[in-house]
């Protein structure tokens, strides 16, 4: 009983996560980036991926400082599942509906960057122990990412587009905003606009209430995947390489699959990387640099179920981006493959106990 109860929390706190995080704090940033004049690529690869990835931050910051970071692995964890299953599943899914072509420059900018986050990550977990200098690591690498997209504004403008407005006419194009689902759901964004007011006349009072909620349910998230991997017997981590990991991400891959039916493959595909560029840099980076500041010392991260994953991960990179230089297509027939390879690496997890 406590395992089902367990999940069917998990699942309840997914979905309002997902709500929160779509409905409300990405749309905030959303009308913060317009105030701010961002250039979209720039807005995407910071603003919209903290609003597609605050789920997963919040948890990893929550892991640290729950029970003396006992489970910090839970965090890291769940970041490094999210960036397999964004890698894998959302380029994966958003090829089979639309094969993708993209532009050969992006993908080399874009999969470079990936590759050298996840080489830190390889090193800071070689050792199992995180300093400042590990962390503010991770903060350069994005820092720099970002100057490399300003100064590619600059050199190759881009045109206009919003994601955001892109997936919701599709929903709307599609009828995917009527049903049961849609009415509770909506009933639900209701209730909650009761304290945020209209997102767009009171962004700034629903990023901060958006914030306190995400990491409210990022709490019920940790200290619940505890419980249901310790109720059926299995490392806490491995909730936190495929459950967490992809209830977490599922909203994204929505997104990028109604993108990519709009021909707009690319998108998804920069949105997917983008995303796990963001997860591995700041996701991990703030939450270990915020302990390391006011604790002192260094962090102790139980990587023995997390040095395998993070070499798959490295392996899903230089998959994906030996896909992309076919032509410069990502196909149907590769885009099942990057599906299958999921499948089998969840199975992997369970069955080996992710070690």
């Amino acid at each position: 009983m406590i395992a089902i109860g367990s999940l069917l929390i998990i699942v309840v706190a997914i979905y309002l996560l997902s709500i929160i995080t779509d409905e409300f704090f990405i749309e905030s940033l959303d009308e913060i980036a317009k105030r701010w004049k961002l250039p979209h690529n720039v807005a995407g690869a910071s603003l919209m991926a903290m609003g597609s990835s605050m789920p997963e931050l919040s948890i990893a910051l929550l892991a640290l400082v729950t029970d003396g970071g006992a489970h910090s692995e839970i965090g890291a964890g769940t970041i490094v599942g999210s960036a397999v299953f964004n890698i894998l599943v959302i380029t994966g899914a958003s090829a089979l509906v639309r094969p993708a072509k993209v532009t050969w420059l992006v993908i080399v900018r874009d999969c470079f960057i990936y590759a050298v986050s996840i080489g830190i990550l390889l090193y800071v977990f070689s050792d199992g122990l995180v300093n400042i200098w590990e962390a503010l690591a991770f903060l350069a690498l994005y820092a720099i990412y970002i100057f490399i997209l300003f100064q590619w504004n600059n050199i190759a403008p881009e045109s206009e587009t919003d994601l955001i407005e892109i997936v919701e006419k599709e929903l709307i194009a599609q009828g995917q905003r009527e049903g049961i689902y849609y009415r509770f759901t909506e009933g639900i964004v209701r209730f909650i606009r009761l304290f945020t007011g209209d997102v767009h006349k009171n962004y700034i009072r629903t990023f901060i209430i958006s914030i306190a909620v995400i990491i409210g349910i990022s709490y019920v998230l940790v200290e619940t995947a505890v419980a249901f991997a310790e109720a059926i017997s299995v490392p806490p981590i491995i909730i936190a390489l495929t459950i967490l990991a992809g209830g977490s991400s599922v909203p994204d891959m929505i997104a990028s699959v109604l993108v990519s039916k709009q021909g707009r493959g690319e998108m998804a595909v920069s949105n997917a990387v983008g995303s796990n560029i963001f997860d591995i840099t700041i996701g991990l980076g703030v939450p270990w640099l915020l302990v390391l500041l006011f604790q002192g010392g260094v962090i102790e991260v139980g990587t023995a179920n997390l040095w395998a994953s993070t070499i798959v991960l490295l392996g899903t990179v230089i998959l994906l981006f030996v896909f992309l230089s076919s032509g410069r297509i990502l196909s149907r027939i590769e885009g099942g493959i990057l599906i299958a390879i999921y499948v089998v690496y969840v199975l992997w997890a369970w069955l080996s106990g992710g070690v």
